[in-house]
């Protein structure tokens, strides 16, 4: 199916029907583009963390237990 039977196809739709698929396909958009602009920033940072102890200090402790103080 085409870009122009899909929009043929919506424009038959109840109008109510046709937010809910205009809200389903933003959404999809917003969530792509969080996801790659999350992989560019790690993609970015990979060498950093490699080489930089600084950010990675506490990793040593991932080992342990987790203790909520009251």
């Amino acid at each position: 199916m085409n870009t122009t039977q899909i929009l043929f196809e919506i424009d038959k739709l109840p109008r109510q029907t046709k937010m809910f698929v205009v809200e389903k396909v933003l959404h999809s958009i917003r969530q792509q583009e969080q996801k790659e602009a999350m992989k560019k920033a790690a993609e970015i940072l990979y060498e950093d963390y490699l080489t930089d102890n600084e950010l990675t200090a506490f990793t040593n402790l991932d080992s342990e237990g987790f203790y909520e103080s009251k």
